[in-house]
């Protein structure tokens, strides 16, 4: 062959690898609303980045007629290239080929790139579109799993890893995406689960859909399994492209700064108003948080679930934060099981990656009752106490109305290390409420009075004595637990200043193999 006929060979060979199982499975996975791994991979990346890994690779399986279903790639395309100039590695699994189904072969590849991404410190995105392991290959399909699982591990709180669900993922395949750090899905074709509606008929009884088991909403608003849940496939390729935005490439850099254009000391005027008068009354925390970032730019992570609590990306001044915020206007902005699991995994996961934790508190407390104490309320509490106290990167907490009890401890107190801790004028820091506790400090004096008005009259005057003595936070500024009271409207600015002045914060944690924080 000459030198132009094996280039021509290389070049046909490129192209069939390229349309991987064939022109009509690709109609097929159109029809479906599903774009293919390549054109996943174009959306993804910056026009014209990606370095292709393994184009050639294929199977050597010979059992139950493999043999005759060889295709380039083997049903995985994986490699490199940039999102906004910045080096990512990406994997993408291809339904179109043999339905996408991980063999040994096609997990090398995978673990390839992952290998490969933690050796220069850059993010990880899989995309994920699999009918599972490749059956005919048997336990080596089931090893190659675990290969994958244990560098999920590895590279866990030291490269960024993303997870894209656009398609089924089930079984044992959910494992790695349920090991990463932000799990995107589809409303159009996405779901996630370890046992399939028809195993779960014959082993339960249950009779359940697809989408009722797995599907977008049950993970986006009951299970939290998903942070981010998309209209499509292209909205959810933006999301990522967003967040990245605010992570650094890996553990040991710092998150990208971008020049801002908001002024640094714009006065929110709607702040200084923005509490009610009455203590029951609700608001919208989120009010708050888009008038003090950068451009009202709030990147809100695990909108529909446990929304007692948000967790989101913004920037101040350009630097990157992550926020946790109570939210009073659902379930009072109170703590529970799911609003302390979310919370803890997203503090723990900012300072991992070097992101101060910007904190704003309106809590009444736990949430009571024998639902939550029987699921484990005490452990799963323990879980935000744990990651507030472990976190070393700075920490801005801003009280803003009420801080009762063990959830005043949980949310950045200066007991866990709160670098800087401001409130406003209407905040409240006590052990409980007012009609709790006159309860009992003045419970056996309420129920000595026999006239019911003047038993009302006293209430009412030990309330009063009560919050004249808790209701503002100048009993707690006075043990230097509050840093300064401060004037809402200069929230922004204040959070700025604090940033700044914690830029070169340095904190550290007793040597240990790692802690053994309450699972």
């Amino acid at each position: 062959m000459t030198i132009e006929d094996n280039i021509q060979h290389l070049l046909d060979k490129r192209e069939e690898a390229k349309m991987g199982g064939g022109e009509k499975r690709i109609e097929s996975q159109h029809k479906k609303g599903k774009f293919t791994a390549r054109e996943r991979i174009d959306m993804l990346l910056d026009e014209g980045s990606f370095e292709e890994f393994d184009m050639f690779v294929t199977h050597h399986s010979t059992d139950f007629g493999l043999e005759k279903q060889k295709f380039f790639t083997d049903g995985v395309i994986t490699g490199h290239g940039t999102i906004d100039g910045r080096v990512v590695y990406v994997f993408s699994q291809d339904f179109t080929i043999i339905g996408g189904s991980l063999s040994e072969t096609y997990a090398r590849k995978i673990c390839k790139v992952m290998d490969q991404a933690l050796k220069v410190g850059a993010p990880i995105i899989g995309i994920n579109d699999s009918g599972g392991a490749r059956i005919q290959e048997g336990v080596k399909s089931l090893a190659g799993y675990a290969e994958i699982f244990q560098r999920n591990i590895m590279a866990s709180g030291v490269i960024p890893q993303i997870s894209a669900v656009f398609g089924p993922c089930a079984g044992g395949a959910v494992y790695s995406p349920a090991l990463t750090d932000f799990i995107f899905m589809s409303k159009e074709n996405s779901y996630m689960f370890v046992t399939g509606p028809k195993v779960t008929k014959t082993v339960t009884g249950e009779d359940i859909t697809t989408d009722d088991l797995g599907g977008p909403d049950v993970h986006g608003k009951k299970s939290g399994v998903a942070h981010f849940i998309a209209e499509d496939e292209e909205e959810g390729i933006l999301l990522i492209r967003k967040l990245l935005t605010f992570l650094p490439q890996n553990n040991l850099e710092e998150p990208p700064i971008t020049e801002c254009n908001d002024p640094i000391d714009r006065k929110e005027d709607l702040l200084n108003d923005i509490i009610p008068s009455n203590p029951n009354q609700p608001y919208n925390i989120s009010d708050v948080i888009y008038s003090i970032v950068d451009n009202s730019e709030f990147l809100q992570v695990q909108r529909h679930y446990a929304k007692n609590i948000i967790t989101g990306f913004a920037k101040f001044n350009g630097m990157p934060v992550g926020i946790v915020a109570n939210q009073p206007d659902f379930l009072a902005g109170v703590l529970d099981i799911n609003a302390s699991r979310k919370a803890a995994r997203f503090v723990r996961f900012c300072d991992a990656f070097n992101l101060p934790v910007v904190t704003l508190v309106d809590v009444p407390g736990f949430l009571p009752g024998s639902a939550q104490e029987y699921a484990g309320i005490i452990i799963h509490g323990a879980k935000l106490l744990f990651a507030y106290g472990e976190a070393t990167v700075p920490k801005v907490t801003i009280t803003l109305r009420k801080s009762y009890g063990g959830a005043h401890d949980v949310m950045g107190s200066k007991q866990l290390r709160g670098d800087i801790n401001y409130a406003w004028p209407s905040a409240e820091i006590a052990v409980m409420g007012p009609a709790g506790a006159i309860e009992v400090l003045n419970g056996k004096e309420i129920h000595a009075i026999e006239n019911d008005v003047e038993r009302k009259k006293f209430i009412t005057q030990k309330e009063n004595e009560y919050r004249d003595k808790f209701a503002n936070p100048y009993e707690a500024a006075s043990y230097g637990y509050i840093d300064d009271v401060i004037e809402p409207r200069n929230t922004r600015f204040r959070i700025i200043r604090a940033l700044q002045a914690l830029a070169t914060k340095k904190d550290t944690n007793p040597p240990k193999k790692h802690s053994n924080i309450p699972l």
